[in-house]
């Protein structure tokens, strides 16, 4: 049996080390998540259509990605709860953006007046920021069953 030279050991050592680096960084990667844009989606804002809007969807249902003129919001329908995104931490790449979970704030914006509603093919949420701010209102498209047509 041989025994290895320090050289050897040090070539392993780095290789390793490499190795170790390369999944950790693979791990953080993996940790943004990617958004697509949702088809057929409404964004009003005080009962008028924003001049620039888009309406994103993640993995998990209830929860969406509205960029509103230069703004991005996280809304959760199921929490009834919103969130103001960094626009610099989203990175928009054609009809997809990502973000990092580590980018969403702890701590939501102040809403109120919350109202849920399935009105046939689509299932609107509206809410109010504030006590008395602006109202903002997402319409979602559902299959005729009430599930998410994505």
């Amino acid at each position: 049996m041989r025994i290895l030279m320090p050289e050897w050991r040090m070539a392993i050592l780095g290789l390793l080390v490499i190795v170790c680096w390369s999944q950790g960084a693979g791990a953080q990667q993996s940790s943004k998540q990617q958004w697509k844009t949702l088809p057929f989606a409404i964004v009003r804002y005080n009962d008028d259509a924003p001049k620039s809007w888009n309406v994103y969807r993640g993995e998990r249902k209830g929860i969406y990605l509205v960029r509103l003129w230069k703004r991005y919001l996280l809304i959760d329908t199921d929490s009834q709860s919103a969130f103001e995104i960094d626009p610099e931490k989203v990175k928009a790449e054609g009809d997809k953006v990502e973000l990092a979970a580590a980018d969403i704030p702890a701590d939501p914006l102040e809403t109120s007046e919350w109202k849920t509603k399935n009105a046939g093919p689509v299932l609107r949420h509206r809410f109010r920021f504030g006590k008395s701010g602006n109202f903002m209102e997402l319409q979602i498209p559902v299959l005729p069953n009430g599930r998410p047509a994505y």
